[in-house]
């Protein structure tokens, strides 16, 4: 359905909250307000006037069944718990955007359509690291307190997609590389290691992404060392010029041999955290199988005062008491939902990576002109980008990232389902036509190809990544489609 507002309700939806922020407690929540129910207006907006899929797919089958299975799960956990009303809804509430954005995204959109969504989407994070950036360093104070709020909560979002253009689509501009080393520079601020852990990961994983045989891997695994070769000597460059920074990252590297027990305090109070989400879980059978409930109340495990020694005093350590979305995506699912509401998600993101990735290289192999096959490329660099911060903490605790996440996974579902659906009439099609020169051998064998449902498989313009330019070359870009969709 043609709707000229739509592209007013794609930038509505996916703008506003990338100017988010943590505010205190005893602040006002109108801007908060303000900035949620126009986008979750304008979700609803899209949904109205979205297309629908003519076909089945059973990987977004799974996929939806699964995430409903996590939101309502979250309710009927909710009412057996009986846990803070007000906690249960703010802890909720960006996971219920990434359903939103699901559904939003999960559509057989045309292409105009998905260069808008995909568009809106990368100058959203862009927006987002820019402001998170400027936020951050105008609420003054030093490096060792700044470093916490100038990292966009999308960051490793938006490195996945310049990644998927730097290492799978082979596209290098100017803007692109500047925002890439925008994005190194602001890592090395931040002093935050598992920052560089998820960089890495993306990095591996679009490396993998690219070589879909042995001798693409050597090929995509020199282009990686001549890339990490360059972001090497732009850190060491980085550490001459600002030694101050180079100082704290040894001071971060050394932090736990200062220490009374000699371990990392960062790594304990995690497992401190995961300990105890674990220990209330396992405490009952009721619990075991729903849950403690999103924004149930969690402490530090007993078990690692010791480990703390000097960090935190006895009085202390018992007085912390949380109960927003854990530093672990993995182990706070399980807190919060159980075997039967819990783990769903996590099934679902994992299967979609898996089965997303598989089928990309061996499309890109077989068929690489093949139509969305762009797309579901840039969705998996997106989406791998949640387990990649999941690194450091849970991607799932803040409503931009909440929305992000599902629009990249829908993109990613949608995506796999057209493309596996062409495939398959593209074979229906050529095993009938040989059927038909077997029978007909004195006849021409396309003389009824016509009558083939082929609008999928006619050759069109390319098509560009979306908010990203690159050179218009008589042949496509390796990364761009050929073929124009047809939803």
């Amino acid at each position: 359905m043609r709707n000229k507002f739509a592209v007013v309700w794609i930038w509505l939806f996916l703008l506003p909250l990338a100017f988010d922020f943590k505010a205190a407690e005893t602040a006002s929540k109108a801007i908060q307000i303000l900035l949620t129910v126009p986008a979750m207006g304008a979700a609803v907006a899209l949904l109205m006037i979205a297309p629908r899929f003519a076909h089945r797919s059973r990987l977004r089958t799974l996929v939806t069944s699964l995430l409903l299975i996590t939101i309502l799960g979250s309710a009927a956990t909710q009412v057996l718990q009986g846990n803070d009303s007000g906690n249960y809804m703010r802890v909720i509430l960006p996971f219920m955007l990434m359903l939103l954005g699901y559904f939003v995204a999960c559509r057989p959109w045309d292409s105009q359509r998905l260069e808008q969504i995909e568009r809106a989407m990368f100058w959203s994070m862009v927006a987002s690291l820019v402001f998170s950036f400027a936020y951050g360093m105008a609420t003054g104070g030093g490096l060792e307190n700044v470093r916490f709020r100038i990292v966009s909560v999308t960051f490793l979002c938006l490195q996945g997609l310049l990644l998927h253009e730097f290492v799978v689509a082979k596209r290098i501009t100017k803007f692109t590389v500047l925002l890439f080393l925008a994005t190194v520079v602001i890592e090395l601020l931040s002093v935050t290691r598992s920052l560089l852990v998820g960089s890495l990961l993306l990095f591996v994983f679009a490396t993998w992404l690219a070589a879909p045989s042995p001798k693409h891997l050597f090929k995509a695994g020199l282009r990686a060392l001549l890339i990490a070769s360059l972001l090497g000597a732009m850190v060491a460059a980085s550490a001459a010029f600002f030694p101050a920074v180079a100082e704290h990252w040894s001071q971060r590297m050394s932090f736990a041999k200062a220490t009374e027990s000699g371990r990392d305090p960062t790594t304990i109070t995690r497992l401190a955290e995961m300990k105890d989400q674990y220990d209330q879980t396992m405490s009952d059978t009721l619990s075991v199988f729903v849950g403690k409930g999103y924004g149930h109340d969690y402490r530090y495990s007993p078990d690692y005062l010791p480990d703390l020694a000097g960090q935190f005093t006895p009085k202390d350590f018992y007085a912390i008491k949380e109960w927003a979305a854990g530093h672990n995506f993995w182990i706070y699912q399980f807190f919060a939902g159980g075997l039967l509401f819990g783990v769903a998600l996590p099934i679902a993101l994992l299967w979609a990576l898996y089965r997303g990735s598989m089928a990309y290289r061996s499309w890109r192999r077989r068929s690489p002109d093949a139509m969305y096959l762009p797309v579901l490329g840039r969705a998996l660099l997106v989406v791998a980008a949640l387990p990649a911060t999941s690194v450091g903490g849970n991607p799932l605790g803040n409503r931009f990232s909440g929305i992000v996440f599902g629009v990249a996974l829908g993109l990613l579902v949608a995506a796999f389902g057209r493309i596996a659906h062409n495939m398959r009439m593209r074979a229906e099609h050529a095993s009938q036509l040989a059927s038909f020169k077997r029978r007909y051998s004195g006849m021409r064998p396309d003389m009824y190809a016509h009558d083939e449902p082929l609008s999928d498989l006619l050759p069109a313009h390319a098509a560009q990544a979306p908010g990203i330019a690159y050179e218009r070359h008589n042949e496509p870009p390796s990364g761009a489609s050929s073929l124009a969709p047809s939803a």
